[in-house]
């Protein structure tokens, strides 16, 4: 192997460099934005309001999740990314803790080279920790592609997924990194997918970290 090729290997296990900042929009009761690489989403959490009847539950909150792509209308794509994260929100604040009310928290498609999903992810989960709202965990999210040649890259970028055959999404819980919801699109054997959810469950640690670091960053007395 030629010291050229292996270090493209090395850097195919590395996460894309992560930016975050919080409390960047005036208006919803918490938010972020998050860049990963050059993939940026913005995160805002509304709530917990009152209710419309139809979205009332007596013993807890009622989660809405809502995309939006950077220009046009949702697409069936865009649907598919917003049940994964109204999936995975619901899955990860306390709702118990607020009967009878609705938090929404939107996502904002700010630009897209790849990843956008866990870019998503991150950035809603760092929203709602902005909120103040009580969670059952935190969630972080990696994406990986199978490449034609049946590696797996961790997080790649819009270049890479060009020579990929499949792409997966997972988001993981920091209490024993189990997965909170997957997305998963393309051809791939049951072997890759285990290999897939093993990388990125790894690399779920690095934003852990991150999360860490911006709560020492915003919080200092929290730290």
């Amino acid at each position: 192997m030629s010291p050229s090729t292996s270090s493209e290997a090395v850097e195919d296990q590395k996460l894309r460099p992560f930016f975050c900042e919080l409390d960047v929009l005036s208006r919803p009761d918490g938010s972020a934005i998050v860049s990963q690489g050059d993939t940026t989403a913005i995160a805002g959490v509304y709530g917990p309001i009152e209710a419309k009847p139809n979205k009332t539950y007596i013993e807890k909150a009622a989660i809405e999740a809502i995309y939006r792509p950077k220009s046009g209308l949702p697409c069936v794509p865009d649907r598919m990314s917003e049940s994964t994260l109204q999936h995975t929100f619901e899955a990860a604040i306390l709702t118990t803790a607020h009967p009878r009310t609705l938090i929404t928290i939107s996502i904002q498609e700010m630009q897209d080279s790849g990843g956008l999903l866990a870019c998503a992810i991150n950035a809603g989960c760092l929203a709602i920790m902005n909120s103040g709202l009580p969670m059952r965990f935190l969630v972080a999210a990696v994406n990986c592609m199978i490449h034609e040649n049946g590696d797996i890259i961790l997080d790649p970028d819009e270049k890479q997924l060009k020579e990929s055959c499949a792409v997966m999404t997972f988001a993981f819980d920091n209490v024993n990194k189990n997965i909170v919801s997957s997305s998963t699109d393309g051809s791939f054997s049951e072997t890759q997918y285990q290999e897939a959810i093993l990388k990125c469950r790894s690399a779920c640690d690095e934003i852990f970290q991150l999360y860490r670091d911006i709560v020492k960053k915003y919080a200092p007395s929290m730290g």
